[in-house]
């Protein structure tokens, strides 16, 4: 097959969505690998590494999306890569088409396959795709919670695990899943106080067991949400159900509860946002206020740590793209009922229910 590997073009996307070891593996299998000059420069790979992999460099992400018959990305495609997708191309990339309709309408327009990352499941019914990045954005939270706790960066002034004789901030995690544990770990091992609110009590069960001491645990409603938020300094948005929209956790009027300067960060955001006042930014401008309360909103919170992140992804994805390249899309689906969830849609038409009922749509059985 004829893969193509282009630049990623949203704003701060640092990562590539294959390592040239990546691409040596699909060369070996005897497949044509074409990838865009400076796609791998930003996450700490060159194009020398490229080509020694085996590798045709292109100039133009025009030239990469034209010869390839699989493109193989990271994020979405942008409005401008909108008109470089055409009929039965497969993209093999993180869609969340439920919180851009855009998006989805522009694909279903140009006939392609999209099989998205995040829907992909294995066979514990995990999101295998998902949960490397998962885990680093859940662990960036708190890092990026902590700096614009900051007064410099319009926070409190507080530290997030405190001093001796200074209480710690206290931290709400909203959703047991992979980011609301990686956010716990890494806010308990600053020293915050940390509750993680979630609604199945096995998953409950199992974190108070793990967590250290100074992480408590919460059914979440929004009782006890609203209970907790006059006495919390940061919260973090964890919440996911698999390809469709985040439910809002946090309304507008519940915004009160919180001291100004107080910090949401929306880990959910790719799903539309588990706040009623989220809306996405960009890490070069990540913030806004709202009623005094700072949001983190940031659509795509590992591209800050690009290396990490890109080494993690490939070692996720590179076993579905080698058998989507191998034995064809339809027969990789075949094979393996999991990969077969990640299809969300082909020649027109949505397969994936999730998506079809945010937007009302008609969904095709694949």
């Amino acid at each position: 097959m004829i893969i193509g590997l282009p630049v990623e073009i949203k704003n701060n996307e640092n990562r590539v969505a294959l390592t040239p070891g990546g691409v040596k593996e699909l060369v070996k299998r005897g497949h044509q690998l074409y990838v865009q000059q400076g796609a791998g420069e930003n996450s700490g790979f060159p194009d020398t590494e490229y080509a020694a992999a085996g590798a045709v460099l292109l100039p133009a992400i025009e030239d990469v999306y034209g010869k390839a018959g699989m493109i193989i990305k990271v994020k979405e495609p942008i409005e401008q890569e909108y008109p470089l997708v055409r009929k039965g191309q497969l993209l093999f990339t993180y869609f969340h088409f439920a919180s851009e309709e855009r998006l989805l309408r522009a694909m279903l327009k140009s006939g392609a396959t999209c099989i998205a990352y995040e829907t992909v499941e294995n066979k514990d019914r995990q999101l295998p795709l998902l949960i490397p990045m998962s885990e680093v954005a859940g662990r960036m939270s708190i890092q990026e919670g902590a700096r614009f706790l900051e007064k410099p960066q319009g926070g409190k002034g507080i530290l997030l695990g405190g001093v001796p004789g200074v209480k710690p901030a206290k931290v709400l995690v909203l959703g047991g899943g992979v980011v609301g544990y990686n956010a716990a770990v890494v806010a308990a091992g600053a020293g915050a106080d940390v509750t993680i609110a979630d609604t199945s009590l096995p998953r409950l069960r199992y974190l108070a067991e793990i967590l250290p001491a100074n992480v408590k645990t919460l059914y979440s409603s929004t009782h006890h949400i609203e209970a907790e938020l006059p006495h919390t300094d940061l919260v973090i948005g964890a919440v996911l159900i698999a390809g469709a929209k985040a439910p809002h956790l946090i309304t507008r009027d519940m915004l009160k509860l919180l001291r100004k300067g107080s910090v949401l960060v929306d880990v959910a955001i790719d799903q539309g946002g588990c706040f009623e006042t989220s809306h996405p930014t960009t890490h070069t401008d990540p913030v806004y206020q709202v009623d005094g309360v700072t949001h983190y909103c940031v659509a795509n919170i590992p591209g800050a740590v690009a290396q990490t992140s890109t080494l993690a992804l490939t070692n996720a994805t590179l076993p579905y793209a080698v058998q989507l390249a191998g034995n064809g899309w339809q027969a990789a689906c075949e094979a393996d009922p999991g990969l077969k969830k990640g299809v969300n849609v082909v020649d027109g038409k949505v397969t994936c229910p999730a998506v079809a009922e945010t937007f009302g749509l008609t969904c095709v059985p694949l």
